[in-house]
């Protein structure tokens, strides 16, 4: 069950475990959706699976729409344990291509076609090449996943299911629209923007990008893995809200050469005092750091370079961001 936290100032305020969006506006007066803006921590784990975290995954909402970044393992699952619906997501962003940010990319996108009645937004994709290839791998024509929704579009059974749900027929395969994209403006849409940043995980093997997402009533940056970057500094500049990717303790990075093209505990203090941030969320925590004991220290030792509040995510997580 998610857990509902609170963002007023440089403050985070844990309320008890609730149900989602519908829960929110259960709490008090009554929460008009358009005025909501929140934070999913879907996934906070990295490629190791532990029993609390796998993957990462994160929803964010502005209002009524919801941006979906990276879409890791199971993914979908956990957006429905966030009583949030696949249909609901009209954006999905994607950090960079290994496994643990993009595994459950067929099972989203199948999921959010399949659940549809015809009357959804689009989807639109975007991320660092080769992201359209992928797509069409997946879903095309020829993709490998394309004899499933070959059959769900001609089969009577699943025609019946579409119909049943409110769909009309014929049914209309899997489309979408996705984009290559790199540093700079990606997209820009009524009260928000997205633009994103090159950042140094493992190049030149995979093509890796940073986020940050400004709306009209603040900002955040979604770091995805990378080393210390002054791309990532400038793209950062000014957020109130910076999401770190943290792996492990500096001190062990340093010494088992992992530091390279990821972020430890003292890179993530610094990419948040350097930005200006008030809150810094550490996800994509290794088992390592996330044991009883470690996480503390990895706190105590962030405060001493960053004076801004720190939160250790969790999966299923709701942070309510920019209170007013």
């Amino acid at each position: 069950m998610p857990t509902l936290a609170f963002l007023i100032g440089g403050r985070v305020e844990l309320a008890r475990p609730w149900r989602g969006v519908r829960g929110a506006a259960q709490q008090g007066d009554a929460m008009d959706i358009n005025e909501k803006n929140a934070l999913y921590l879907l996934g906070t784990g990295t490629p190791t699976p532990t029993k609390s975290r796998f993957g990462t995954a994160y929803v964010l909402q502005i209002g009524r729409d919801f941006l979906l970044f990276d879409c890791g393992p199971a993914a979908t699952y956990k957006l429905v344990r966030a009583d949030l619906w696949p249909t609901q997501i009209d954006y999905l962003f994607l950090t960079h291509h290994h496994f643990d940010h993009n595994a459950d990319l067929p099972c989203f996108l199948l999921c959010r076609w399949d659940q549809s009645t015809g009357r959804e937004n689009p989807l639109r994709v975007f991320g660092p090449p080769p992201t359209r290839e992928i797509i069409q791998k997946l879903i095309g024509p020829d993709g490998a996943f394309s004899d499933d929704w070959k059959a769900r579009v001609n089969a009577p059974l699943s025609q019946h299911v579409h119909a049943n749900r409110g769909g009309s027929l014929p049914r209309p395969p899997p489309a979408m629209e996705a984009a290559d994209v790199a540093a700079g403006e990606v997209f820009r849409h009524g009260r928000w923007m997205v633009t994103a940043a090159h950042v140094h995980h493992v190049e030149p093997w995979l093509r890796s990008l940073a986020y940050r997402v400004d709306t009209d009533r603040g900002s955040i940056v979604f770091a995805g893995d990378t080393g210390p970057c002054g791309e990532l500094n400038h793209l950062a500049k000014g957020t109130n809200v910076f999401v770190a990717n943290c792996w492990n303790h500096q001190k062990t990075m340093d010494g088992d050469g992992e530091a390279l093209g990821q972020t430890g505990t003292l890179d993530a203090a610094r990419f948040a005092r350097d930005s200006g941030a008030d809150v810094l969320i550490l996800t994509h925590t290794g088992p390592s750091l996330c044991r009883p004991g470690s996480r503390e220290r990895a706190i105590s030792d962030i405060a001493t370079v960053y004076q801004g509040e720190t939160v250790f995510g969790e999966e299923g997580m709701v942070l309510t961001l920019w209170q007013r």
